[in-house]
């Protein structure tokens, strides 16, 4: 192995030291805690080491917001599958995704510390507009096998994704332990408000 290839492994190994102990401080002190002097104090290398890497705590944050969208859209993605109504897959896709919030809570809280992601925010950043095509799309179905018409495609998708967010902002807030595997008959009771809502626009 050649000097280049073994500083590039070197450069490498220390990114993943940083990933690693920056999700270890996460996990057991919160985002808040998270800062450059404790992670390179961590991992035993000088700030001007992490610098090399991450140009600060918000590319930090921003790295782990991306992984966060990659995982929910694996997630939402295999949620849906064609042999179902459009109805029924938009119902599974809401369970899954409060599956997601309840699995990977310290992703969530990351991936949404400032609400729901404006229009523009959501196209940037490719994993998020991933997850949110997932459901964008499965709403479009839903409407389209409804024979839905006149209807604002994206003012729905908005509604949707707030009935999830709000309804799990709540629980977050609440602090109290939740099953992933048990959905909130509040939110059970929303969903299916919302497509009987989607269902019936206009009629």
């Amino acid at each position: 192995m050649g000097l280049s290839e073994r500083k590039l492994r070197d450069l490498e190994k220390i990114r993943v030291q940083i990933i690693e102990q920056s999700w270890l401080i996460v996990q057991e002190e919160g985002w808040q805690a998270l800062s450059i002097r404790k992670i390179a104090d961590a991992i035993e290398y000088s700030v001007p080491v992490i610098y090399k890497h991450f140009e600060n705590k918000d590319a930090i944050v921003a790295y782990f917001t991306k992984v966060g969208f990659s995982l929910m859209a694996e997630q939402l993605a295999s949620a849906v599958n064609s042999n179902r109504t459009a109805d029924m897959n938009l119902y599974h896709l809401a369970t899954s995704y409060w599956k997601f919030a309840f699995e990977n809570k310290k992703y969530y809280e990351i991936m949404f510390g400032l609400g729901i992601p404006q229009c523009e925010v959501v196209n940037s950043i490719k994993e998020m507009k991933v997850a949110s095509d997932v459901m964008l799309n499965c709403i479009s179905r839903c409407i389209e096998e409804n024979q839905v018409k006149q209807i604002d495609l994206f003012l729905k998708f908005k509604t949707f994704w707030s009935i999830l967010h709000g309804i799990i902002t709540i629980e977050f807030i609440s602090n109290t332990a939740t099953d992933p595997e048990v959905v909130s008959p509040i939110l059970t009771d929303a969903i299916e408000g919302f497509i009987i809502s989607l269902k019936h626009h206009n009629k």
